[in-house]
Order: C-alpha cells, then structure tokens, then sequence
C-alpha cells in the first residue's frame, strides 16, 4: 500500500461521519437489531441516508479494489454500505467495457468477503447488482448451495441475487431457490423469499399461482404475505385461508 492510500481512506471516513446524526443512530439501532442477541448485534452506526452514501462514493469510484476492500471491514455500518456501492459501480463499469478480468475479480473480491456482508441492508444493495449479474447467463450452481448455508445473510444472498434473473424475465432460479428456503427459520429469509416471489409474479403469475397452489399451506405466514402483495384481492383472501 502506497503512502497515499492511508490518507483516501481517511478522507472517506471522515466525509461520512461528518453526515452523522446522533438520533437518527439511536434509530437505526433499533431498526437493524442490534441489541444482544439480536441479528445485528454489535453493529454501529452513523445513521446516514443511502443517497448522501452514494454520492460520496461517487468520487471515489476509481479508488483501488484493495482500499475498497479495506473498507468492507470497517466497524461503522455505512462505511461497509459505501464499500459495497463502490463495489456494484466496479463491477458496473467493468460490464460496460466487456472487460472479463475485471468482473471475475469483484465477483471474487465478494464473495471471499461475503462474510462482511453482515445486514439485510447491505446484502439487498449487492446480491443481486453483482452475483446476479455476473450469474445471469452462467451456471447457478454456487446459489444452491449457498441456499443452504448455516449463514443467514449467505442464505439470504443467495434468493436476492435471483432479483436480477427476474428483472430479465427468468424466474425458475427463484421459485427453485425459494422451495430450498421454504422451512428456513429466519424471519429475514421469509421476507426476502417472498419479496422475490412477489417481484417473480409481476412477470409471470400463473407461475407464482402454480408455486402458492403447491406450498402455501406449508410457507411462513410473513414469506406468503410478502409474496402475495400485488396480487388480485380474491385471490389473496383464498391463499391467506388455505
């Protein structure tokens, strides 16, 4: 690392913190969970707006993928979200201009730190703009079995990077993934499953229909509700009494 690198990273730092706000981190403990025992325990925050993130990160879009990653290890919540949105715009820039080296290296970049990935937040801003990109016309085989990982936000990676296969019209990755996770005994992977479920029926909604016909009557009441949302009125009162 070159002597000037120390002081990028300080600069970025302290550009966030100066957007911090006392009550609006009080909020956000409660907010993320992060009491004892709670799924985000420990995690600190500064309690900023993900706009206000993204635009710093912005004018330090070209720093060095190995100052990104430094970033990613940060004790302060927000400074691992501008890590990760420093890291889409990476991988954004590098499907612009076709170049292949540079995709596989932030892909592996994140998935060798997936662990740092450690908040819903943080995984819905990533999964599916850098794995499910990068997955969208390869093999998949890496979601399944992340699926069934002992880590929750691995797990919840894994039904939210199908979010981009959706946006294209590919919906049987999800309702595959989404049967994997039907048992899961995490509140935040029903609601993700039935967020991908509900999004998977805006393009096809015989296919959500055929997948509640088959699995409503096992699915948590949360992941039903999130999947049924948008649906028509008759129809969501006929699944919520099966």
């Amino acid at each position: 690392m070159n002597k000037k690198e120390p002081k990028v990273l300080h600069a970025i730092r302290k550009e966030l913190k100066e957007l911090w706000s006392e009550q609006k981190a009080m909020q956000a403990r409660r907010f993320f969970k992060t009491w004892k025992g709670e799924y985000g325990e420990g995690d600190l925050f500064w309690w900023l707006t993900v706009p206000s993130i993204k635009k710093v990160a912005k004018k330090y879009k070209n720093l060095a993928l190995d100052d990104i990653v430094s970033l990613l290890y940060d004790p302060i919540h927000e400074v691992r979200f501008f890590w990760l949105w420093l890291l889409v715009l990476r991988y954004e820039a590098a499907q612009k201009q076709s170049d292949e080296l540079w995709q596989k290296e932030v892909v592996s970049v994140y998935l060798e730190n997936m662990q740092q990935v450690n908040n819903w937040d943080l995984v819905d801003v990533s999964a599916h703009k850098i794995l499910g990109r990068r997955l969208l016309h390869k093999p998949k085989k890496i979601l399944y079995t992340m699926a069934t990982s002992e880590h929750l936000w691995t797990r919840r990676i894994a039904i939210v990077a199908t979010w981009m296969f959706i946006r294209e019209g590919k919906v049987a990755d999800t309702y595959a993934l989404a049967k994997i996770l039907l048992h899961d005994s995490h509140d935040l992977i029903h609601k993700a499953v039935g967020r991908m479920l509900r999004e998977a029926g805006k393009k096809d909604i015989n296919a959500l229909y055929d997948f509640l016909d088959a699995h409503c009557t096992v699915m948590p009441r949360t992941m039903l509700r999130y999947a049924i949302e948008r649906i028509e009125k008759n129809k969501k009162a006929y699944y919520m009494k099966k």
